[in-house]
């Protein structure tokens, strides 16, 4: 089983952060869409177990995303399971109508535009990506992926080169858990 190791940070804009990426040697992509419509468990509350699940669409492409309990205290490392499933807008609304028929609701859609590139560090391979998240901001994740056996390891690893980009204080809570604590403290206002 592989897990997803993932360190997440809030940014500024005007923080310098492009030029200490350019001098790892990469460039982010051009900006992208992504759409996830996450949704809640029938019988099972995944703000308890601390799981989720989604339907992410990125232009005509389209997955099935598990997301498994966070397994330490300082990451956003957990298990991943990611299916591909037919292309388009129909495709993707023809599976958020079976997961109702089954009893899964959906909860909330969260909307990003990402930029990410590759590079090698310490010997393995990080995605860095650049999330700006509509109303919360801009954001910067590091992202590996581990054998269960090596996480810790991983983990380690991208604290270093969070280290070495300057990156400070790491956000656990996803992008959905920053928005519904956004909306119930508006609801409270």
């Amino acid at each position: 089983m592989n897990y997803e190791v993932e360190l997440k940070f809030r940014r500024d804009a005007d923080d310098g952060l492009g030029d200490r990426i350019r001098q790892l040697g990469t460039e982010p992509s051009a900006p992208r869409q992504q759409r996830d419509a996450y949704f809640a468990h029938p019988v099972r509350d995944f703000g308890n177990t601390d799981e989720g699940f989604r339907i992410r669409s990125e232009g005509e492409n389209n997955h099935l995303t598990y997301k498994g309990p966070k397994v330490d205290e300082e990451t956003k490392t957990r298990q991943e399971v990611e299916v591909a499933f037919a292309a388009g807008a129909d495709a993707r609304h023809q599976m958020a109508g079976m997961l109702s028929a089954l009893g899964f609701r959906e909860i909330l859609t969260v909307t990003k535009q990402r930029r990410s590139c590759r590079l090698d560090w310490e010997d393995r391979p990080v995605e860095l990506v650049l999330d700006t998240v509509e109303p919360l901001g801009q954001f910067v994740e590091l992202e590996t992926i581990s054998p269960e056996s090596g996480w810790q390891a991983a983990r380690d690893s991208l604290k270093r080169l969070a280290v070495h980009l300057r990156l400070s204080v790491a956000e656990r809570r996803s992008y959905l858990e920053l928005l519904l604590e956004e909306i119930a403290d508006a609801a409270q206002d």
